[in-house]
């Protein structure tokens, strides 16, 4: 079997999967778009994607499908796991976790998932996970108005009382995207110090 093929049918499966998973959910229109719009359309896509592979697959002869790691599919199911059981309160028999919404399950499914290749960098993690969670803090519960907790409620107190949800979703992004731009000017100058003692060696 070549890559296009089994790359084609895992995408369909995936599709197929998410549409059967959003079945149940309102779609809503362009106006007020429901918590089924994005991931149905999304999912749409990707099995549209994984058709044209299984296509070309059978138009041109491509490279056959070898051995591959377990890292790559373990780390990335992980974070997916990961994400759900913490983004809202999740209870299964006596065990429950609690609902941390996309402020801590964004960044912690981006960090697990990371790990999928074996060059990932924790700090290079960080600073994409606090660069991405605002994007889609803004994106999904300001510009979209899904029904995505954000935040936990327990932080809700840390702000100023007349302060909006929006305002506080603002001010939250605001502060991630700041600490990111922090983490990534720290981190790059402590990597080039050893650099630029070995070149200075080098000129020496």
């Amino acid at each position: 079997m070549s890559q296009d093929c089994a790359g084609g049918l895992v995408l369909i499966a995936l599709a197929a999967l998410a549409l059967w998973l959003t079945r149940d959910l309102d779609q809503g229109t362009l106006n007020a778009m429901g918590p089924a719009m994005l991931p149905r359309w999304l999912a749409i896509a990707v099995g549209l994607s994984g058709l044209a592979l299984l296509v070309f697959a059978f138009i041109k002869h491509g490279d056959a499908l070898e051995r591959w790691n377990l890292r790559g599919p373990v780390f990335v199911i992980g974070g997916i796991v990961a994400f759900a059981l913490t983004i809202r309160p999740f209870s299964f028999g006596a065990l429950s976790t609690p609902g941390l919404g996309l402020l801590f399950a964004g960044p912690l499914a981006i960090i697990i998932g990371g790990y999928a290749t074996p060059e990932a960098r924790l700090r290079d993690l960080v600073v994409l996970a606090l660069s991405l969670t605002p994007f889609c803090m803004i994106l999904f519960g300001d510009l979209l108005n899904l029904p995505i907790p954000v935040f936990p409620q327990a932080l809700t107190g840390l702000f100023p009382p007349d302060w909006s949800q929006k305002a506080v979703l603002r001010a939250t992004a605001a502060i991630m995207a700041g600490a990111a731009v922090v983490v990534f000017f720290a981190t790059r100058g402590r990597r080039r110090g050893p650099v630029d003692v070995a070149d200075h060696n080098g000129r020496i």
